[in-house]
């Protein structure tokens, strides 16, 4: 399949065609450099001359920006609307103290209009001043920036509360012009679950989140992204992002923030899988194999670099390495994989959370529905829509729970558990314990994800639950998992 591309150019030396600001107290532009109150080694020139040479901001009189000037809210207006483009939405308000007249007016009525900014009581107070924390979610209404990022701008300078200069406004809008300004500039999909996404920059880290990547990447058809987006080693910013399933013969809508970019085809290459066994009594591993050429996601991505036994590597834009050409297998996380006995009905089973790779294999695990078991010499058969495995079965066995050896107290609110052998990812993941006290209390403590060192696991307890000082506790599993006998804990 072709790869998508779309090839923009935002670039924050442009200038900006909203008309010419005139306010009554500006009688001369001056580039930042040449502004006697701004120091070429002031935090905020660099962001104060971008703006000037796109005619975003003026400065006062002939030689004079003053930075340290708390900005007003009609300045603040004129800087958002001119930066970030935008235009008065229906009819313009009718407003006590701004007159059609003012040099403001219509930017006044651009930002209102796109809801970045509000009056009040038919108010607009273009002389008054604001927070920070005010400035920030102005702009980030304005620009779709990102509001942790405008606090990263101003570094150690945010408090909050904290009236804002006009040095700090130009720092803000700057950093949300360059976000803005990073655009998806190629797209393809690679396999059923994977997506291959590059940018014209690398994204901020705060945009590294399931909750952005879900809002920030959208798709029709119900496709949707199932983690994080991840950089792709030896790339600046060439990114992988797990998706749900692509349903064969669908062509994709791909919107980013909101905007529009491109569609792109289904891919039906199913990645090849090696082999399914079981690990647990209701839980089994799918594994693939890298000389096979297929490869996890942790091998190739930037943040495991280093962290995964010397097996990273980089892989091109056509996901080659040393002329052999890798599936890749992107996170599993919110995975399904359908299991059917033989003679029986089909069970789904779901990824077991951090069990992909962790535990040096390119083996995930899958659990089936609470309260279910595999039967011991039942022959089992694995399916999906995102693989294809060379030896999909499996005849159950019996395999006994390990033994809870000790628990011990880390805190008021978590403990350790330790069993009798490393139980790897299979067994811990999404597991929980109960301790009961004599007086018939109960606490649900719940495996904390990837704190296994070990034979010991952290276990959290859940619901703000808190262990009485004094008071002993017997501990047991919940399910079948693992066994506890005469297992206590007297909490300190």
């Amino acid at each position: 399949m072709k790869t998508k591309k779309m090839i923009t150019t935002v670039a924050l030396t442009t200038a900006v065609t909203l008309g010419s600001l005139a306010p009554i107290h500006v009688t001369n532009v001056q580039a930042a450099a040449s502004f006697t109150d701004v120091s070429a080694s002031a935090p905020y020139q660099t962001a104060l001359e971008a703006l000037e040479k796109s005619q975003v901001v003026e400065g006062y009189g002939q030689n004079d920006f003053r930075p340290n000037q708390a900005i007003t809210r009609a300045e603040l207006a004129t800087m958002a609307a001119k930066a970030f483009q935008l235009q008065a939405a229906g009819q313009a308000a009718v407003w006590s103290d701004v007159a059609a007249s003012d040099w403001f007016y219509n930017y006044v009525n651009a930002v209102v209009g796109q809801g970045a900014m509000t009056g009040e009581n038919g108010s607009f107070k273009p002389n008054g001043s604001l927070s920070q924390d005010q400035l920030i979610s102005m702009v980030a209404k304005a620009s779709k920036a990102d509001a942790a990022t405008l606090k990263n701008a101003l570094g150690t300078a945010y408090s909050g509360s904290g009236t804002v200069t006009r040095a700090e406004a130009a720092i803000v809008v700057h950093a949300a012009l360059q976000v803005a300004s990073i655009q998806v500039t190629e797209w393809k999909a690679v396999n059923p679950i994977t997506l291959q996404i590059t940018f014209s920059a690398p994204l901020p880290k705060e945009e590294i989140d399931v909750e952005k990547a879900k809002a920030n990447f959208t798709f029709d058809n119900g496709l949707t992204p199932l983690n994080i987006p991840q950089l792709k080693s030896g790339s600046t910013s060439t990114y992988i992002l797990p998706v749900s399933p692509q349903k064969a013969g669908t062509t994709y809508t791909f919107s980013y923030k909101g905007k529009k970019i491109g569609t792109f085809e289904a891919m039906t290459n199913k990645i090849s899988m090696n082999s399914v066994q079981q690990v647990a009594s209701e839980t089994f591993e799918i594994e693939s194999k890298l000389e096979d050429g297929v490869t996890d996601y942790g091998n190739v991505v930037a943040v495991y670099q280093g962290k995964r036994g010397g097996l990273e590597f980089v892989l091109d834009d056509n996901n080659m390495y040393n002329g052999k050409t890798y599936q890749l297998i992107s996170s599993m996380r919110g995975k399904q994989v359908t299991i059917t006995p033989e003679n029986g009905e089909p069970m789904v089973a779901s990824y077991v959370p951090f069990t992909q790779a962790t535990d040096g294999r390119q083996a995930p695990k899958f659990r089936l529905p609470e309260g279910q078991t595999l039967k011991p010499g039942v022959k089992y058969t694995v399916t999906s829509d995102w693989s294809t495995i060379a030896n999909p079965t499996f005849t159950a066995k019996e395999i006994a729970p390990l033994q809870i050896q000790s628990v011990e107290q880390v805190d008021a609110a978590s403990l350790n558990v330790t069993l009798s052998a490393d139980p790897k990812d299979e067994l811990f993941a999404l597991r929980s314990i109960v301790l009961a006290a004599a007086d018939g209390t109960k606490l649900n403590a719940t495996y904390k994800l990837t704190s296994r060192k070990g034979a010991v696991g952290t276990f959290d307890l859940q619901n703000g639950g808190k262990l009485t000082p004094g008071t002993t506790y017997t501990v047991a599993p919940v399910g079948n998992w693992a066994a506890a006998a005469n297992i206590t804990l007297t909490a300190k």
